[in-house]
Formats: structure tokens, sequence, C-alpha cells
């Protein structure tokens, strides 16, 4: 499993450095995807987390791979979709936003059981889309502060396409993912914990 996970990013995070729209760009965005991984080989064996939450993790550091290669406004999946619906705008991004929501979403979810932060399930919910809606919120700051930095590459990160609620979507969309997260794959998250023994009888 493992090696299998490290195959597949180094597969993508090298073909979207080939030849990327901008490489300013592709930094940016490819940046978190480096880091998390990072993160994650230094926790290896520390602490180790469930299947469920390495494969979405995987899944949201290809979303950014892609993303930083063609930036989120010209992704041809985003293209194909919106012929297909007839849109206005290329809407990778809200995918990415959506992802946003929706993986931190259980990374915190196993963090929280884990450590045994929370006593009651409902205070661990509300905490956790709250961190995923702070998460989003800052993110959409950091957006702002590329901007004011750096003009070639502002329009293109930022990916706004010209739409003026582009930043209060993008957090809606983060805070959908995080719902959806926790109510689609809850028991699924709560087996494999138990399996690991790090959840007692659900």
């Amino acid at each position: 499993m493992r090696w299998i996970w490290i195959g597949l990013f180094l597969a993508v995070l090298v073909w979207s450095g080939i030849g990327p729209k901008d490489y300013v760009t592709w930094c940016l965005e490819v940046a978190p995807a480096v880091l998390g991984a990072l993160v994650l080989w230094v926790t290896r064996e520390s602490f180790p987390l469930t299947s469920l939450v390495y494969a979405l993790i995987l899944f949201h550091c290809i979303v950014l791979m892609v993303g930083g290669h063609y930036t989120y406004a010209e992704v041809p999946l985003g293209d194909w979709v919106r012929e297909l619906v007839d849109g206005r705008r290329n809407n990778y991004d809200k995918l990415g936003h959506f992802v946003q929501g929706f993986v931190p979403a259980m990374i915190a979810r196993e963090l929280m059981i884990r450590l045994r932060i929370f006593n009651s399930d409902a205070w661990r919910n509300f905490y956790i889309v709250s961190f995923c809606l702070g998460f989003s919120a800052f993110y959409e700051l950091i957006e702002w502060w590329v901007a004011l930095l750096s003009d070639e590459a502002a329009e293109a990160f930022l990916g706004t396409q010209g739409y003026v609620w582009d930043t209060q979507s993008d957090m809606g969309w983060a805070l959908f993912g995080a719902l959806a997260a926790l109510l689609l794959l809850g028991r699924l998250h709560d087996r494999q914990l138990q399996e690991r023994g790090f959840l007692s009888g659900v």
C-alpha cells in the first residue's frame, strides 16, 4: 500500500511538473501536496493513518497537481463538464475546494478520535466543520496575499474567471465537502479505526 501510494504520487508529480502552464502557479498549487507528503513520510511509523485517509490524501494531492499543471481555469476535465452542461466557466476549482473540505474533515476526524479530544460526537463534528471552514477561509486569504504580491500569477492562482462571488462560493464548497465527508464516510472510517484498535466498539 505504502509503495503504491508513493509511486502514484511521484508519477503524477513528475507529469505535473513537465511543461506546466505557469511555473510560479505550479509551485504555489503543488507545494501543499509536497508538504503533506513529507509530513506523512515523517509520521509513517509514529502515527500511521487509516488506509481510507491515506487514499483521500492521495486523491487531494492529485487534484492539486493536476490543477497546478494546467491552472484551475484550464483543466480539460473542467472544460468538458462546462461544454456538457453548457456552462460559462471551468469549475474544476470548485472540485478542488470541495475536496479541500472533504479530505481535511476526515484527517481531522481521525486525529480527534485517536487523540480523544472530544467525548461528544456532536461537538467533534461541530469542531471539524468549523476547522474546515476556517482552513478554507485562511486559504482564501493566502490567495489574496499572493494576488497582491504577484500580478503575473494572481489571475491563474485565484482562478476567479470573472465570477464576483468566487471567494464565497469556494468556502461554500469546502463546507459542503466537510459535511458530505462526515455523513458519507463516518461508518467506514469507524470500522477501519476499530480494526486498527484506535476505536472501541462502534
